[in-house]
């Protein structure tokens, strides 16, 4: 090997201990005092913290958090309701109808499920909004408020305008409601939950990917994968993300 090779490496170790002396004490100050954050990757991120942020995510609209529109319905005791009824609460909205055949019945336990997780906390709720108002009356969604054992006063049962109401979900929410003589109860609708902070805003949690994931299905049952309290995995992920809201 000649001299000048030699010489090469001697210079190239030079300015690797002039590096070393110099800058790194620096980018070690720089990240002590957060100037520099480190960027954990997202499967990283994901797996340590099972697919869920530190904050909920808000649910935005051409750069704007997405807000509950306006709402006033009659509830299964005959109040007028609204949405600064809910103001200061965490709650839970659904669009459903007494007479569903299919999945109401079970998107309903599994909110009263929840509603028994959080029956200690006044400041949580259920806005539940009938799709089938011109039966669905005060009275008969008092009655099926007492058959599944309703006891939150924040749990309001709403019955009102049909075309506001389909508005409200189809418009206000992105949650499918149709009146469909076809299928089974004549009505069509999302079986998804939507999760309301106590500022107004709708939350959610992240998928692995970072992104919101908007809504939660209503409509799992005690057949499919459960966690330890023996609710639907789903329905354990609703919980968690009510619980952070009540601590915000």
């Amino acid at each position: 090997m000649s001299k000048k090779t030699n010489y090469s490496y001697i210079g190239i170790a030079f300015i690797i201990l002039v590096f070393g002396i110099i800058f790194i004490p620096k980018i070690i100050d720089r990240i002590t005092n957060k100037d520099v954050i480190r960027n954990e990757s997202r499967s990283d991120y994901a797996t340590e913290n099972k697919s869920v942020g530190s904050n909920l995510a808000f649910i935005e609209i051409n750069g704007e958090p997405k807000k509950v529109p306006a709402f006033s319905f009659t509830d299964q005791n005959g109040k007028t309701v609204t949405n600064k009824d809910y103001e200061g609460k965490v709650y839970v909205i659904e669009f459903f109808f007494t007479t569903c055949p299919t999945i109401c019945p079970r998107m309903n336990r599994n909110l009263i499920q929840i509603q028994n997780t959080f029956k200690d906390f006044g400041d949580f709720g259920v806005a539940s909004f009938t799709i089938n108002p011109d039966y669905d009356t005060p009275e008969v969604l008092k009655n099926y408020a007492e058959q599944y054992g309703v006891t939150n006063p924040n749990w309001h049962l709403m019955t009102g305008n049909k075309e506001t109401i389909y508005k409200l979900a189809n418009e206000g929410f992105n949650l499918y409601t149709a009146e469909e003589a076809e299928v089974a109860g004549g009505f069509e609708h999302s079986g998804n939950f939507a999760l309301i902070d106590k500022n107004g805003f709708i939350r959610s949690r992240k998928d692995v990917f970072g992104n919101p994931i908007i809504y939660y299905k209503g409509i799992v049952s005690e057949e499919e994968k459960v966690d330890d309290d023996g609710s639907p995995e789903e329905i354990s992920a609703l919980k968690e993300d009510i619980k952070k809201l009540l601590n915000e």
